[in-house]
């Protein structure tokens, strides 16, 4: 990768190389696993890197298995997505804002880590479960 360039995400192998956020890959595939929820991927494109479409898919594949690759919606649009929870590292720039569920918002006090957006769904199933 070359820091020197205005926009780094235009590089080929940028998308496809991003390592995944420590415990992130554990709570998605954790989440999957529950049949209480549908899990999606939903990913903003670079309009700078016209490969981060293929790249994110490959990178979807590489960390989850090909068995997961139905699950990635790419859209510059998140707000136009409906479900109950979006969990996303912005809360503007990509409609965000409009998404009409729960924002969680990871990096923020609430969620710093993959490990307390885990523990905010682990006590949601608890909820589900005893009606509380």
């Amino acid at each position: 990768m070359r820091p020197d360039i205005l926009y780094p995400q235009s590089q080929e192998g940028f998308f496809l190389n991003l390592p995944p956020y420590e415990y992130a890959i554990e709570t998605a595939s954790w989440l999957f696993e529950q049949p209480e929820f549908l899990v999606l991927l939903l990913t903003a494109p670079s309009v700078h890197n016209p490969l981060c479409y293929t790249e994110k898919r490959l990178w979807v594949e590489r960390h989850f298995g090909f068995e997961h690759c139905h699950r990635l919606i790419i859209s510059a649009h998140k707000g136009l997505s409906r479900g109950d929870y979006l969990i996303d590292d912005k809360t503007a720039g990509f409609g965000q804002e409009d998404f009409q569920g729960q924002l969680i918002h990871y990096g923020s006090a609430e969620f710093p880590n993959w490990a307390s957006v885990k523990r905010h769904f682990v006590a949601l199933l608890h909820r589900m479960a005893t009606g509380s």
